[in-house]
């Protein structure tokens, strides 16, 4: 706990004064020009308060956003907070993430009949030709992944961190991916952090916003890119989930604005991202407002009544 404090009093520039409520300190607010300290901060809750511009939150994660701490006290912070878990540093377990060794780029020469088959596949979906140069686009004719579309995800570096295999024949399994970890960064290589990011299910999706688009490779946040986010303290994300994940998109949303982001959740009524087409998924997000607390008892409320009459049919 004196650690914390010793932050606090860092990042915020002034010594917090113990209160008779255990573990609350009361600080001098950086919010406001106040004669008494009026930042009230519970360090065993996280919870905080100024009492006289109202500003406040649940966790210190965002007032350290809200003060405009840096990204090594973000760090510190997410070593001292013993009550969120997911933010405490893991041993780090180095993977080895290689490429099918029968995987052939498509940008680079050479015909066959598979070859063929692949490309057709990928202008269906209106993956264009600078699409598979940008992402590095392959395909295997042979082998475990014999029929199936590459599509490496590289992180910051350029390193290999995952890849995606998508059968193009129809076949009984769509996907065999790389076996390690989905807990990384999806085209991590392509992210500006500074810029607002896009949330969505698959790698399709991502490359149908043609920019600054994440791969969830499911419906999750798993932890590394949770992490990554706060820590890069990323202003604004559009959540773009299919139509059939209404509760994961809740539950995403209300944990990142919990944290001080500012959410976009994106609807889609008919179509998944993919299937959308990227002049109407920039006019979605043309229109797409921030999305409330409110919104979200609005969508809960909604799918229970759905389900309510679903039931009522039956």
């Amino acid at each position: 706990m004196n650690k914390i404090i010793n932050l606090l009093n860092r990042v915020i520039g002034s010594n917090g004064a113990k209160l008779r409520k255990r573990d609350e300190y009361m600080y001098w607010s950086p919010f406001i020009s106040h004669h008494k300290p009026k930042l009230q901060i519970n360090i065993s809750t996280g919870k905080w308060h100024c009492w006289v511009s109202n500003v406040g939150g649940r966790n210190l994660f965002q007032l350290l956003k809200k003060v405009g701490a840096t990204k090594e006290q973000f760090s510190e912070l997410s070593e001292l907070v013993d009550d969120i878990p997911r933010y405490k540093p893991t041993e780090d377990k180095v993977e080895f993430v290689q490429l099918p060794k029968e995987y052939r780029p498509l940008w680079n020469g050479g015909d066959s009949i598979v070859k063929r088959h692949a490309l057709s596949y990928l202008y269906k979906r209106d993956i264009t030709d600078e699409d598979i140069l940008k992402y590095d686009i392959g395909y295997c004719d042979s082998g475990l992944y014999s029929n199936r579309i590459i599509i490496p995800s590289y992180d910051s570096d350029g390193k290999l961190n995952f890849f995606v295999g998508r059968d193009f024949y129809n076949g009984k399994m769509k996907y065999r991916n790389s076996t390690t970890s989905k807990d990384i960064i999806g085209f991590d290589l392509f992210i500006n952090w500074d810029e607002p990011i896009i949330l969505c299910e698959g790698v399709f999706d991502a490359m149908a916003f043609k920019r600054n688009a994440i791969p969830l490779f499911g419906k999750t946040v798993m932890n590394n890119l949770m992490k990554k986010i706060i820590e890069f303290r990323v202003k604004t994300l559009y959540l773009a989930l299919d139509k059939d994940a209404i509760d994961d998109a809740v539950q995403i949303t209300e944990q990142f604005i919990n944290h001080g982001i500012e959410v976009r959740m994106m609807n889609f009524e008919e179509k998944d991202p993919s299937e959308t087409g990227f002049s109407k998924l920039l006019y979605l997000i043309d229109r797409t407002k921030k999305t409330k607390f409110s919104d979200l008892m609005k969508v809960r409320l909604n799918g229970k009544t759905k389900r309510h009459m679903e039931i009522q049919r039956r």
